[in-house]
């Protein structure tokens, strides 16, 4: 595949990322009142409308004005872009490790519009499922967590490949 090709193809992966995540807030927010609760499978899958001022679990909350931006909005600002950079000029990078970081640059994305227009981030779904219980997160975190295990699996394959070379 051609530079250019895969360039566009990275943005477009990270775009349709935060769009999903985008379109799936703006549904949340037009249609769930706060704190209602929706249950979708019966209380094992229920939409709650909550806003998240702080990070992952409201991590950094609480903290003074411009620490929150500088840690919440503005350090993430520059890892985001980073991340686009490390992937557009690295081009022998596997393509499962890239679409990992793709999608994690999407739902960061995702979260950091939400904090950046809003001030805070739209959390909407919550599962419990007896012995697998989450707080209430959003597709952003979704695609965050896709892209955490897609990188684990590349690391993991390639340390299985490169233990089949040693031998």
């Amino acid at each position: 595949m051609n530079n250019t090709l895969r360039n566009i193809s990275i943005l477009l992966l990270v775009i349709a990322n935060a769009g999903c995540d985008q379109i799936s807030k703006h549904a949340a927010r037009q249609n769930i009142s706060y704190y209602e609760t929706i249950e979708v499978i019966g209380k094992h899958l229920v939409l709650t409308k909550i806003e998240n001022s702080g990070a992952f679990l409201s991590t950094g909350d609480s903290l003074a004005g411009s620490v929150k931006f500088i840690f919440l909005s503005l350090l993430p600002l520059i890892a985001l872009f980073y991340g686009i950079y490390y992937l557009i000029k690295n081009t022998n990078l596997p393509r499962l490790l890239v679409l990992g970081i793709c999608f994690v640059i999407g739902g960061g994305l995702g979260n950091l519009y939400d904090r950046l227009i809003y001030g805070s981030v739209t959390d909407f779904v919550h599962i419990d499922f007896y012995v697998f219980k989450t707080g209430i997160f959003n597709l952003a975190d979704v695609s965050i967590m896709v892209g955490m295990i897609l990188i684990l699996i590349n690391l993991y394959v390639k340390r299985e490949d490169n233990e089949l070379i040693e031998e």
